[in-house]
């Protein structure tokens, strides 16, 4: 062995005097306790927050829960946004449907629970199609085998929100074929 390798490490500095220890330890451990320090922590906090909302908004990656990420996730939302979906018409009509139901009139109340079945089955069966459609473009860009498990569910669910609704917006035009 050297002689280097003998000796200990110095710390670097002068070893801190008996009160200079005792006031480090009267501070409280967690942050400035102080009414400025308290709202200063919590405008820091809001301004994070604010800039995180606004990066799941815009789709950045870093920003987005971990079942909205990936380039496969990306894929499927563009497919999805690209097209109108039956599953936006659920809420509007919902509306219309309770305001129906409010009449006293029989056979508007009949007709629209009887047009409201209609447009859960017509919903369920586009959102399968979706489903199935993204899957098949996601074999032929990715193989099979490369393909995430899951991605139809996600693009059928994401196809039954409202536009408005649908978080990370949307980042393309409805019409644009993809």
């Amino acid at each position: 062995m050297t002689e280097n390798q003998d000796l200990p490490a110095k710390k670097g500095k002068p070893t801190p005097s008996r009160k200079e220890q005792e006031a480090a330890n009267r501070r409280p451990l967690v942050g400035d306790r102080s009414k400025e320090g308290r709202a200063a922590e919590r405008a820091k906090l809001a301004e994070q927050r604010r800039i995180a909302r606004d990066g799941m908004m815009r789709g950045e990656e870093k920003y987005l829960p971990s079942r909205d990420r990936g380039p496969q996730k990306k894929f499927a939302r563009d497919i999805v946004d690209s097209r109108f979906t039956a599953g936006e018409l659920v809420m509007p009509s919902m509306f219309l449907f309770l305001i129906t139901t409010a009449t006293n009139i029989y056979e508007l109340q009949l007709l629209s629970l009887v047009l409201m079945w209609g447009l859960f089955i017509v919903v369920i069966f586009d959102a399968l199609i979706i489903g199935r459609r993204v899957k098949k473009l996601m074999i032929a860009k990715y193989a099979e085998a490369n393909v995430e498990k899951g991605v139809a569910w996600y693009a059928g669910m994401r196809s039954l929100q409202m536009r408005p609704m649908r978080l990370p917006k949307p980042q393309v035009k409805r019409g644009h074929k993809l």
